[in-house]
């Protein structure tokens, strides 16, 4: 009873990630979004059911990296004072993270949605230098 007690951690702290870097940059979801579009362009491009079936399963991979660098950017680095000078800043995340869902890249191989998405993450990009710059 009293071993569990004894090697008890005495503090606690807790963060997004294993070590909090403060490093933030929708450069990490654009990339992977250009990924998501190339492949895309790729799969129209090739008729081999082995390697569409590869590129499908690499696109929703890349998705999804899309969705957590954004999901990072939204809930981590921009905070109320970015929100209030920026009221278009929540919907258009939304609307990112929708754009790299089933509904946009992870559910279609048109690069149509693949440029969607890399649309919306140059908006994130723009507001997110600016409030850099403000800092």
């Amino acid at each position: 009873m009293r071993l569990p007690r004894i090697l008890r951690p005495r503090l606690e702290a807790t963060a997004h990630c294993d070590l909090p870097c403060g490093v933030y940059d929708p450069a990490q979801a654009r990339i992977e979004a250009e990924s998501v579009k190339a492949i895309q362009e790729k799969y129209q491009g090739n008729e081999d059911a082995s390697f569409r079936s590869r590129a499908i399963e690499i696109k929703e991979q890349r998705s999804d990296l899309v969705k957590h660098h954004l999901w990072v950017l939204w809930t981590d680095y921009f905070k109320p004072p970015h929100f209030e000078k920026y009221p278009e800043l929540h919907e258009l995340f939304n609307k990112a993270t929708k754009a790299a869902g089933a509904a946009g890249t992870k559910g279609s191989n048109d690069p149509k949605t693949g440029q969607e998405l890399l649309d919306y993450i140059a908006q994130i990009d723009k507001i997110f230098w600016e409030t850099k710059q403000a800092a």
